[in-house]
């Protein structure tokens, strides 16, 4: 048995969609649905449960979980960026993923749980997932501090050398519709090309970048979870690992995927930047990839271009998720 967390989610939908790929229909879902509209991910998963959140942590402090359980894939938080709530954040982000880590290491159940490329920052210590180097990162936001606390928790009592933590960068692809603003600028600019003919980016407000050339590195969902994959099933790899391509590419680069996926000419519109946005910005990402290839080897992330027109063509262009 196989529990996912944010099961309903962006990406724990997806990983769900993954397992139900190679037969895998044991699964209990948690998540807590309320009015979203994420419960449309689970139309057409296979899963034997479904618990809410806070169920299913009282069940975890209470010792009384199915027998069986082989995973918990620790997809569930706040995923907002922009949350201001820090108490909700530390909540959620922290002392709930604490609780499921101990659980699991002491049961030696497998345990993989997501942390984020927010906790780097601004970048000034560069994304390398190397352990010795966490002590130097500086979130920017109380998101991003909130994920970097518990990294940091699980290296100081050594949990980290029996789970695996992934640093996910800027993941896109069909299940993210439910996300609103935190949906990816390729969900969003497909909706506004149909509606107005053209995308809005952010003007820079640095000198050394140009408008629309900041650079994030861009991952498609299925390559997330292919990763996720092979990370299930080779218990012998612990520790954080960041998972993104390795290859920024700029904003300006995705609008022009887009636009040729849909078969339209580029039109750019470049607008300034909130103000309380300003100070939390990351201009650039760009995830070290040595670690996570060096465990898996075989693993292969496809160009932005060729995932950009599969997701619009096949996902995006048809109204429907995976």
């Amino acid at each position: 048995m196989i529990i996912v967390t944010g099961g309903a989610g962006f990406i724990g939908s997806a990983f769900v969609w993954r397992l139900n790929q190679e037969g895998i229909t044991d699964i209990i879902i948690v998540d807590s649905l309320k009015t979203s509209e994420k419960w449309r991910n689970l139309v057409g998963l296979e899963y034997d449960n479904y618990l809410h959140k806070d169920d299913f942590l009282d069940m975890v402090l209470e010792n009384a979980l199915p027998k069986g359980i082989e995973a918990i894939v620790h997809m569930g938080a706040c995923s907002a960026t922009t949350e201001l709530d820090g108490d909700y954040l530390m909540e959620n982000n922290y002392r709930y993923t604490q609780i499921l880590a101990d659980w699991a290491v002491k049961k030696n159940v497998r345990f993989i749980y997501a942390s984020s490329a927010a906790t780097y920052g601004n970048g000034h210590h560069g994304f390398d997932d190397d352990h010795d180097k966490f002590q130097l990162l500086r979130p920017i936001n109380r998101y991003g501090y909130s994920k970097h606390f518990f990294d940091l928790a699980a290296l100081r009592h050594g949990l980290i050398d029996h789970c695996v933590g992934l640093k996910f960068f800027n993941v896109f692809g069909p299940n993210e519709y439910h996300k609103g603003d935190m949906r990816s600028v390729v969900c969003k600019a497909h909706r506004e090309i149909f509606e107005t003919g053209k995308i809005q980016l952010f003007k820079s407000h640095r000198p050394d970048y140009g408008d629309g050339e900041q650079k994030r590195d861009f991952i498609y969902i299925k390559d997330v979870v292919d990763a996720m994959w092979f990370l299930l099933n080779n218990r012998k790899i612990c520790g954080v690992f960041n998972l993104g391509t390795g290859q920024a590419r700029s904003w300006n680069e995705v609008a022009h995927a887009l636009f040729s996926a849909l078969g339209r000419e580029p039109q750019i519109e470049y607008f300034d930047m909130p103000t309380g946005l300003r100070n939390q910005y990351q201009y650039f990402t760009q995830a070290n990839m040595e670690k996570l290839k060096t465990a898996l080897p075989n693993l292969r992330f496809r160009p932005l271009e060729d995932t950009i027109k599969e997701y619009v063509v096949d996902y995006l262009n048809q109204g429907r998720g995976l």
